[in-house]
C-alpha cells in the first residue's frame, strides 16, 4: 500500500492541451445524445436530468410512481419529481459558484426593507408585496401542479394533531428532535435523540414529510426490520455499546464536586455522551479575537451538527416511559451494531427561521421553455391562457440542503417581472432570497415568494450581503433608544466608583491585540511577591456597568448576540461609542474593569486569588507583533530606544523596561500553565491561518498561510484561566442559574475512522486519556519533513470533534458529569473575557457581580450580628479559593445571594436556558465571519478565495493525492488549504494508479479555475462536489 507521503502531484492551472479538449468534447457529445431524449436542461441542472415518470422514495424503501406537470401550464408537458439531490441542486450557472451556509437563526424582528434597484443597479431591492395568506388565490392553497383528469394523490402523510403528539411524547412513542439534512444528499436527514449513542436516519422525502433544515420535529422510530446498514470506513470497528465511552474519554484526576473547597485547576472531567463540536487553533475554544484558527467542523454523516442537536427534548411528564423507550432503543443498537436506526417525521413543532431566508437563483431558462410551450398550446386551443395567475417559476437554492422553491410569477417584484416580459435571460444572474409560504401534502416542493434581490451573483458585495441575510446578521444601525442608554463620549469614571472599586491605576497594565483592533476588552499585569510567588492579573472591560438588564441596549445586544468580524468589515454587537471608546481599555485613560488576580507558585498552581471590580489605566497598547519581538528578545531594555519609532506610545510613569520585564515574566508563566494543561489531558489541533492580501480597491488578489506564535499562546493561557475561574465562582454561588460552556467528547465512530486512517499509513495514534495530544506531537515530529501530510492529518483529526455550547447549570443539575470541556480538559468553563463582542460574557459578568456583592453583604451581616469570634477573620466565602458551602446554605447566605441576584437580575433557569440556546444559534449562524461568528467567516473566506483565484491567469501549487476513484481523484492543495474531488481523464487515472504521474504537471483551462473555486467553496460547506476537468 502506497503511503500518502509518497502520493504527491504538481498541478498547474493554465491553458489546457488538446487531449483535454478532445475528452471534454466526447463528454459533451454523450451528454447531448442523452439530452435529446429528454426535455432541455434547466439553467441550474446537471446535464443528464431526466424527465417524465419518476419514483418518489418513501421511508420504507418503496417507490411510488407519479406524473407531474410543471409550472401549471399545459398537461401535455410533464416533468419528473426530482428526487435526485444532485440534479435538484445542480450548480447555478448564473453565478458559477455555490455558497452553502449553516442554519440561520433570525432575531425576533423584521429587517428593514432596502432600496429598490434597477436592472443593473445597486445591491438590494425592496421585497415584493406579501403573498396572500396561504399562498394561493382567494385564500386557497395553490397546487404546484395542475392536472386534467382525476385528482392527484398526496405526496406526504398528514401531520399528527398536537393532542396526539403530546400523548405520544409522554408515552415515549415519539421523540422531539432537531432536523438536520445531509449536505451531500438532501434525501438523507438525521436527528439526535438524547441518550442514544448514534444519530437516527430520516431517508427519503416522504419520510422527511416536508421538514426543512433546522426545524424542530417529532419523529417516530421505524421497526428494526426497516433499519439500514451502518456506513463506516473499511476495517473500522463499529460495535458501540449504548452509553459507552470512548477509549479517549478523559476523566480528570478527581470528579467534579461543588461541595469541595477548591477544585484544582488540573482537574479534568469529560462528559460521557453528546454530539457537539467547536474547534479552533486555541485548544478548541475561542478565548481571544486573534486566537481563532481554522475550525474543525464535524460533518458526521454529512451534516454539521448544531448546538441544539442534543438539547434535552423529553417532555416534563412521563419521564419514566421516555427513559424506558430510550433504553430499549439503546439495547437494540447494542444488539445490532451494524444497523442504523431510521425514523419518519410525524409533526413539525417549530419551524426553522431559515425558511424565511433561503438564497438562490431563479431557474429562468426552464421557465422560458415552458412558457414557449404554453404559447404554442394557446394557439391551438384559444381557451387556454398562455400565462395565468397559477404560473410558477423555480428557485434553485445555493444551499443544497434545501428543496427547490416554487414562486408564483405574479408575486415576483415588478423589476423581475418586467425583465421576464422582455425575455431577459440575465435575470438568472440575480441572487435572490425567498421565504417559504406553504408546503401542502399535495405538492413535492414548497411555495415561496421572493423577499430580497441582492444583485448579480458574480459580484462579491452581493454574495456578502446574501451571506449576512441568510444568517440573520443584523447590519442596520443601532436603535436610537439603544444609543440613548449610553453616556456621551466625554464620559469619565464617576468619583463614587473610586470608592466602590479597587484603584489599580498605578499598576503596570497593558493590552495585547491585533494591531488594528479598536475594541480592547482584556489587559494583563504581573507582580513579583516577596515570598517567591507571582501575582498575575487579568482585567476585563466592565461592560455590564453600561449595559443594564432589560434596557433597550440590553435587548438589542442580546438579539445581535455576537460581533461579526469579516476581513474588511466588522458588525459590532454593541454601539461603537461603547465598544471602541468608553468601554474599550484604551491606553492613558481611566476605565472600569473586572479584575482577577492569582498568586501562582513556580509549578503554576494557584495558591490564592482575588476577584472584584476595579479602575485601571492601561499604559500601552501592544500588538501581537510587538509582544512577539519582546518574547524573542529582539526588543529588550537596552535596545528599546532603537525601536522607539516602531513602538506604541507609553503612558504614565512607566518605562519600557517595566513593560518588557513584565512581558517576559508572563511568557514564562504561560509556558508553565500551558505545559500543565496538556499534561492534564488538554488537546489542541493547531493549523495555519489563512491570510488574504488585498489591493488598493479592497479586492483579494493572493493568499498565504500564517501560523500562531508564542504571543498568541501567552494571551490564550490567561484568558482560559480567567474563564475557568469565573465558571467556578458562578456555578457554586448560583448552581441553578450559571451560564456555562460544555464540550463533549468526540464522535466515537469518526474517532475510530481516524485511528484506522493513521494505522493504515503506519502512524501510531493513541486517543486515550491524556495521550491524544502527545500522540499527535510524536506524529508531527515523525512528519517534520512532510508538513503537508501533517496538515491533512490535523484536518482529519478535527472531524470527530463535537461542538462546544452554552448551557444553564440548572438544566444539567443532575448530570454534572456532562459539564466538562473535552478539549481544555477542565470540569468547568464559561466565557468571561470578551464582553464587548459576546452577549453571554455580559450575563456572566452580572452573575459574577452578584456573587461578589452577596459575599460582601454576608460578611458585613456577620460582623454586624457579632457572630465573628474574637481573632477570627471573615474570609471570602464565595469568590475565594475556598468555597464555604455552609455559608451559602445558611439563612444569611441564602438571603444575601437572593438579594444580589434580584438586584443584578440574574435570569432564572428557564430564561437562562433560552439565552444559552439563542447564543448557541447566533454563534453558529455568524460562524460563516470569525470563531464567535463562524458561519459567515467560512462563506466569506470561500468568496475571497474564489475572487483571488479568478484574477490569476496561472495558479501553480503542489497537490497531494488523497484517494483515487473510478473516474476521479481527491487531492489536497496546500496553497489553498483545501481538499477537492476532481474528475480526470481515464489515461491520466491509469497512470496515477500505476504511480507514474505523481510528479507530472497537469493543465486546467482558465475557466476551470472558476469551477475549482466553486468546488472548493462547496466542499468547505459540506455540499456535493462538482466536476473539475484535469
Amino acid at each position: 500500500m502506497r503511503s500518502l507521503s509518497e502520493q504527491s502531484a504538481v498541478m498547474v492551472v493554465e491553458g489546457a492541451g488538446d487531449s483535454v479538449d478532445k475528452e471534454k468534447k466526447k463528454y459533451r457529445r454523450r451528454s447531448n445524445r442523452r439530452s435529446k431524449r429528454n426535455s432541455p436542461n434547466t439553467a441550474s441542472s446537471q446535464p443528464n436530468e431526466p424527465r417524465g415518470e419518476s419514483s418518489l422514495s418513501v421511508g420504507n424503501g418503496g417507490k411510488t410512481k407519479c406524473y407531474t406537470s410543471s409550472m401549471g401550464c399545459s398537461s401535455s408537458r410533464r416533468m419528473e419529481l426530482d428526487a435526485n439531490p444532485t440534479r435538484e441542486h445542480g450548480p447555478a450557472t448564473a453565478s458559477g459558484i455555490i455558497y452553502s451556509s449553516m442554519p440561520t437563526m433570525h432575531a425576533n424582528e423584521q429587517l428593514k426593507d432596502v432600496v429598490s434597484s434597477g436592472r443593473g443597479g445597486s445591491m438590494l431591492a425592496k421585497p415584493c408585496p406579501e403573498p396572500i395568506v396561504g399562498g394561493g388565490l382567494n385564500g386557497k392553497s395553490l397546487p404546484f401542479h395542475q392536472f386534467e383528469g382525476p385528482a392527484q394523490s398526496k405526496f406526504f402523510a398528514p401531520y399528527w394533531s398536537m393532542e396526539t403528539v403530546n400523548e405520544a411524547l409522554e408515552k415515549g412513542d415519539v421523540f422531539k428532535v432537531l432536523f438536520r439534512v445531509n449536505a451531500h444528499n438532501r434525501l438523507e436527514a438525521y436527528c439526535k435523540i438524547e441518550g442514544v449513542p448514534t444519530d437516527v436516519l430520516i431517508s427519503g422525502i416522504a419520510a422527511q414529510n416536508r421538514a426543512v433544515e433546522g426545524d424542530v420535529v417529532v419523529i417516530k422510530v421505524d421497526p428494526l426490520s426497516f433499519w439500514t446498514k451502518m456506513k463506516a470506513s473499511k476495517g473500522v470497528d463499529l460495535h458501540l455499546k449504548a452509553n459507552r465511552k470512548t477509549s479517549g474519554s478523559r476523566q480528570g484526576k478527581s470528579k467534579l464536586n461543588t461541595d469541595c473547597k477548591y477544585a484544582d485547576f488540573g482537574n479534568s472531567l469529560v462528559p460521557q455522551k453528546g454530539f457537539y463540536c467547536e474547534y479552533s487553533s486555541c485548544a478548541g475554544e475561542d478565548v481571544h479575537d486573534e486566537l481563532n484558527g481554522p475550525v474543525g467542523c464535524n460533518y458526521a454523516n454529512g451534516y454539521h451538527q448544531s448546538s441544539s442537536d442534543s438539547s434535552h427534548v423529553a417532555p416534563s411528564k412521563g419521564q419514566g416511559e421516555v427513559l424506558n423507550a430510550v433504553g430499549r432503543m439503546c439495547s437494540m443498537i447494542s444488539s445490532y451494531p451494524s444497523k442504523r436506526p431510521t425514523c419518519r417525521v410525524v409533526a413539525i413543532i417549530e419551524k426553522s427561521p431559515r425558511r424565511d431566508a433561503i438564497v438562490g437563483f431563479l431557474n429562468v431558462k426552464q421557465w422560458f421553455y415552458y412558457r414557449e410551450g404554453c404559447k404554442k398550446d394557446a394557439k391551438k386551443n384559444k381557451s387556454l391562457l398562455s400565462i395565468s395567475n397559477c404560473e410558477y417559476i423555480e428557485i434553485m437554492p445555493t444551499d443544497p440542503r434545501f428543496p427547490k422553491l416554487m414562486v408564483l410569477v405574479s408575486c415576483l417584484p415588478d423589476c423581475i417581472k418586467k425583465r421576464l416580459d422582455d425575455e431577459d435571460e440575465t435575470v438568472e444572474m440575480e441572487l435572490v432570497a425567498a421565504q417559504i409560504d406553504n408546503w401542502s401534502d399535495e405538492s413535492p416542493f414548497p411555495e415561496a415568494h421572493v423577499s430580497y434581490i441582492f444583485g448579480q451573483g458574480s459580484e462579491m458585495e452581493s454574495q456578502i450581503n446574501a451571506i449576512l441575510h441568510e444568517n440573520a446578521i443584523r447590519c442596520s444601525e443601532f436603535f436610537p433608544e439603544s444609543l440613548s442608554c449610553l453616556p456621551s463620549n466625554t464620559w469619565e469614571v464617576p468619583k463614587e466608583e473610586f470608592q466602590n472599586r479597587r484603584d489599580l491605576r498605578n499598576l503596570c497594565i497593558y493590552t495585547i491585540d491585533p494591531y488594528s483592533a479598536t475594541d480592547l476588552d482584556d489587559a494583563l499585569s504581573v507582580q513579583r511577591l516577596p515570598d517567591g510567588l507571582v501575582r498575575v492579573g487579568v482585567h476585563i472591560s466592565d461592560v455590564s456597568y453600561f449595559v443594564l438588564p432589560d434596557t433597550t441596549l440590553d435587548i438589542e445586544a442580546q438579539l445581535r448576540s455576537t460581533s461579526v468580524y469579516m476581513l474588511q468589515r466588522k458588525i459590532p454587537m454593541l454601539p461603537p461609542l461603547l465598544s471602541e471608546d468608553i468601554g474599550s481599555l484604551k491606553p492613558g485613560v481611566d476605565r472600569l474593569a473586572f479584575s482577577i488576580f492569582w498568586n501562582l507558585n513556580s509549578s503554576g498552581n494557584v495558591v490564592d486569588r482575588w476577584v472584584g471590580r476595579t479602575v485601571i489605566r492601561s499604559c500601552c497598547q501592544l500588538s501581537y507583533e510587538h509582544a512577539q519581538d519582546i518574547v524573542d528578545g529582539m526588543i529588550d531594555a537596552e535596545t528599546c530606544n532603537n525601536f522607539r519609532d516602531d513602538l506604541p506610545q507609553l503612558h504614565g510613569h512607566f518605562e519600557w523596561a517595566d513593560v518588557i520585564g513584565s512581558m517576559k515574566c508572563l511568557h514564562e508563566i504561560s509556558k508553565t500553565l500551558r505545559e500543565k494543561r496538556f499534561d492534564d489531558g488538554a488537546l489542541q489541533l493547531e493549523s495555519s491561518n489563512f491570510v488574504f492580501l488585498f489591493d488598493e480597491y479592497g479586492i483579494p488578489y493572493d493568499n498565504t498561510l500564517r501560523g500562531r506564535k508564542d504571543s498568541n499562546f501567552l494571551v490564550e493561557e490567561f484568558m482560559i484561566l480567567a474563564n475557568r475561574t469565573a465558571a467556578e465562582i458562578i456555578s457554586r454561588a448560583f448552581p441553578d442559574s450559571a451560564l456555562l460552556r460544555r464540550h463533549p467528547e468526540p464522535n466515537i465512530q469518526k474517532l475510530r475512522e481516524f485511528e484506522a486512517f493513521c494505522c493504515k499509513h503506519g502512524l501510531e495514534l493513541d486517543t486515550s486519556s491524556g495521550n491524544f495530544h502527545r500522540s499527535l506531537e510524536h506524529i508531527k515530529e515523525k512528519l517534520k519533513d512532510d508538513s503537508v501530510l501533517f496538515n491533512i492529518l490535523i484536518n482529519y483529526a478535527t472531524r470527530p470533534m463535537q461542538l462546544a455550547t452554552y448551557f444553564c447549570s440548572g438544566d444539567l443539575k443532575d448530570n454534572m458529569n456532562d459539564w466538562g470541556h473535552y478539549a481544555l480538559a477542565v470540569p468547568l468553563y464559561t466565557h468571561f473575557t470578551s464582553p464587548l463582542r459576546r452577549y453571554p460574557d455580559i450575563v456572566v459578568h452580572r452573575t459574577l457581580a452578584a456573587a461578589i456583592e452577596a459575599e460582601q453583604l454576608y460578611m458585613m451581616n456577620r460582623r454586624m450580628s457579632h457572630k465573628v469570634r474574637p481573632g477570627e477573620e471573615v474570609t471570602r466565602c464565595f469568590t475565594g479559593i475556598c468555597f464555604l458551602k455552609e455559608a451559602a446554605v445558611s439563612s444569611e447566605g441564602r438571603e444575601a445571594l437572593s438579594a444580589a441576584a434580584l438586584k443584578h437580575r440574574i435570569p432564572c433557569t428557564e430564561l437562562l436556558t433560552d439565552i444559552a440556546a439563542y447564543s448557541n444559534e447566533r454563534k453558529l449562524a455568524s460562524r460563516h465571519v470569525k470563531e464567535a461568528s463562524r458561519h459567515v467567516k467560512d462563506a466569506c473566506d470561500n468568496l475571497y478565495m474564489w475572487v483571488s483565484v479568478k484574477r490569476k491567469e496561472v495558479l501553480l501549487s503542489d497537490a497531494r493525492v488523497l484517494g483515487l476513484g473510478p473516474r476521479f481523484m481527491t487531492i489536497y492543495i496546500h496553497k489553498l488549504a483545501v481538499s477537492i474531488s476532481t474528475y480526470i481523464l481515464s489515461t491520466v487515472l491509469t497512470r496515477l494508479h500505476n504511480g507514474l504521474l505523481f510528479s507530472t504537471t497537469h493543465a486546467l483551462r482558465l475557466k476551470d479555475v472558476y469551477i475549482m473555486m466553486k468546488l472548493m467553496a462547496s466542499h468547505r460547506n459540506g455540499s456535493k462536489p462538482h466536476r473539475l476537468w484535469c
